[in-house]
């Protein structure tokens, strides 16, 4: 049996899956060591209900540009579409920006240090295990034009990371 190579990223798993083991850590870490944060737990609840909110919009948004141009969400599938409209004007990867924002609310909600200390290798793993792999095969597929839209568009937010 011979193996062909597949047309998708590559990806090392979901990316809803890593995060959903660091909300389950960050839950099982804060139930033996609770760490607040903040001493009134009440802001961090509404500042982090207030993260979510907007995480979960900004998810929506993207997963509408995505449907809209008639490609897949999941990594995991076939690009059919190079997609610069909606939220991926701002960012090259807005719903995982939308998963940490998430991610952040729910840590705030949950007051737990443990949630900023698990956010880090979760961000290193969906940095180099996702996102690279995502981007070297869209350079692949759409070269040129992605290309350009790459030196044009931040991979997360703002100008921080362009590369």
């Amino acid at each position: 049996m011979t193996t062909t190579s597949q047309d998708n990223a590559g990806v090392i798993l979901p990316p809803p899956v890593l995060y959903l083991a660091a909300v389950i850590a960050l839950v099982v870490l804060r139930w033996f060591w609770p760490a607040p944060i903040f001493s009134v737990s009440t802001f961090a609840l509404y500042a982090g209900v207030l993260l979510g909110i907007a995480a979960l919009a900004l998810g929506f948004w993207a997963v509408l540009a995505l449907r809209m141009a008639g490609t897949n969400v999941d990594p995991r599938k076939t690009s059919t579409a190079m997609v610069t409209v909606g939220p991926f004007r701002f960012t090259r990867n807005p719903i995982y920006v939308g998963f940490t924002i998430l991610y952040l609310g729910i840590t705030l909600a949950l007051n737990c240090w443990w949630g900023l200390a698990l956010l880090v290798p979760t961000l290193v793993v969906m940095h180099v295990g996702v996102i690279r792999r995502e981007e070297y095969y869209l350079e692949r597929k759409f070269a040129a034009d992605y290309l350009r839209y790459k030196n044009r568009v931040a991979r997360y937010v703002g100008g921080l990371t362009t590369g």
